[in-house]
């Protein structure tokens, strides 16, 4: 008996489901800790940021016996972090300053770390979660 019947190749209803169910699982353990690491590297552009700051304030007050508050004084064409997460800010006194990062956008804002500080001696300070955490100690 010859039969010229063919099987038909493809996945059944059953198996495409267990497969969405795979994705499902598997995204819903990825997403929080890809998030959080999109998080952490923001929160490190924005340390960066203000340890370029305080270098600069340091290099003019040796340049001009003064702290600035202005971040075109710096060389700094803009008042935010390269990816624009972060705004930055100055205070300055006679002889000292505070350069503050402050979560703008993006996942930063999402950050429990909302600001960090730096100031002219080096003293470290955040707001939103502890100094540890914000800074990476």
């Amino acid at each position: 008996m010859n039969s010229n019947h063919t099987q038909e190749q493809g996945f059944t209803l059953i198996e495409l489901m267990i497969a969405v169910a795979i994705v499902g699982i598997l995204a819903a353990i990825a997403y929080p800790s890809y998030a959080q690491y999109v998080q952490k590297s923001a929160r490190a552009e924005a340390r960066a940021a203000l340890l370029d700051v305080a270098n600069r304030q340091e290099q003019f007050f040796v340049d001009n016996r003064q702290y600035t508050a202005n971040l075109n004084d710096l060389g700094l064409p803009s008042s935010d972090t390269e990816s624009g997460f972060y705004g930055l800010t100055v205070a300055v006194n006679p002889n000292a300053f505070i350069v503050t990062a402050t979560a703008k956008k993006g996942p930063a804002k999402k950050d429990v770390c909302q600001s960090l500080s730096i100031d002219e001696a080096g003293g470290k300070s955040s707001s939103g979660a502890s100094k540890e955490e914000c800074w990476g100690l």
